[in-house]
Parts: C-alpha cells; structure tokens; sequence
C-alpha cells in the first residue's frame, strides 16, 4: 500500500500543478466564434454583439481577427467613435489581417471597421471583460466590472454565469483530494 500512495502523490501533485497552470492562463478567442467573423453582419441576429452577449472574457484573454487586409482593418476607438463610426482617431489601428489583441484590464473595449461604411453597416463590437472578485484565486468566480451602457451599446453586455465557478471547484477538489492522500 505505501508503494502505491508512493506512486500516487507524485502523480497527483503534478496533475494539480498542470491544473492550476492552465487554469489561471488567458484564451485565444476568435472574434464571432469563426474564421470569417469580421464582416458586415447579414442580419440583426448575426451581429458580433450578440456572439459578444453570449462569451465571457477575462483580463489575459486575447481577441483574435482573421480578415482580408487589402479589404478591411481593425480599430479600437472610444465610445463616443463606436458611436458615431468616427474612424479617425483610433486608440489603435490594425491592418495586418491576422490581428490579436490582448485584453489587460476590465470594462469595455470598442472596436469598428476601417472600411468606408462597414461599421454604419454593422461591423463593430463592444467587449465586456469581467474583473476577478478582490481576495479571489484569478480563475474563480469574477464579477462583472461597473460599465454603463446608453442606447445601441446596450445589446453589448456580457452574461452571468460560464464555466470558471466550475473550474474554481474543480482546484477545491483537487485541494482536498491531494491533502486526503497525505492524511492516509
């Protein structure tokens, strides 16, 4: 038995670690869930945002676009620009066709198209990127960070609930699994 448990712990403690490693690392998320996302949407019901609603990001992701740079680019801009289509004064400007950008703090990010008339045609997104509780392990539970919409932007608010609670359980299992060996 004491040669089994010997053979057990090391095991176990490295699943743990790998665990806890891959837990707490940012995700690569492909803007619209496809290689083909940034586009004019074909309808209301194909609108990023409505993909945005049902994702959850977290500071350490990062977004990642595929487009045609000859046709199209990427820029983050205020609000007030997201609002307006105002391409003219980014906070940054991607046109290199395989763009990524990585989320490093909570609230929102606004981005449109560079194209003329994309962006009045649809092709923009608001990113909701959810802050970790104070005194919490990263991958537990976050709460949603204070971000106030008015009109249009409304549609852009990120769900309740994912799958981090589920992963926040998962290293309690571990936890109490691994000390259960030690004890026995």
């Amino acid at each position: 038995m004491a040669s089994h448990t010997a053979l057990l712990l090391p095991s176990l403690l490295l699943i743990f670690l790998f665990n806890i490693i891959t837990l707490t690392e940012g995700r690569d998320i492909l803007i619209g869930g496809k290689s083909n996302g940034w586009k004019i949407p074909s309808s209301e019901s194909d609108s990023l945002n409505k993909w945005a609603q049902a994702s959850r990001f977290q500071i350490g992701d990062s977004l990642v676009w595929n487009y045609d740079q000859s046709k199209d680019s990427v820029l983050q801009v205020s609000k007030k620009d997201y609002e307006t289509c105002n391409t003219s004064n980014p906070l940054a400007a991607f046109k290199d066709g395989n763009t990524k950008v990585k989320l490093e703090r909570s609230g929102a990010y606004y981005f449109i198209s560079g194209a003329e008339g994309h962006c009045e045609e649809g092709q923009k997104l608001i990113i909701v990127v959810l802050s970790s509780r104070p005194g919490r392990f990263i991958a537990m539970s976050p709460a949603p960070s204070p971000v106030e919409f008015e009109g249009p932007a409304a549609a852009a608010v990120a769900p309740t609930s994912d799958s981090a609670t589920l992963r926040g359980g998962l290293v309690v299992i571990y936890l109490l699994g691994f000390v259960a060996i030690l004890l026995f």
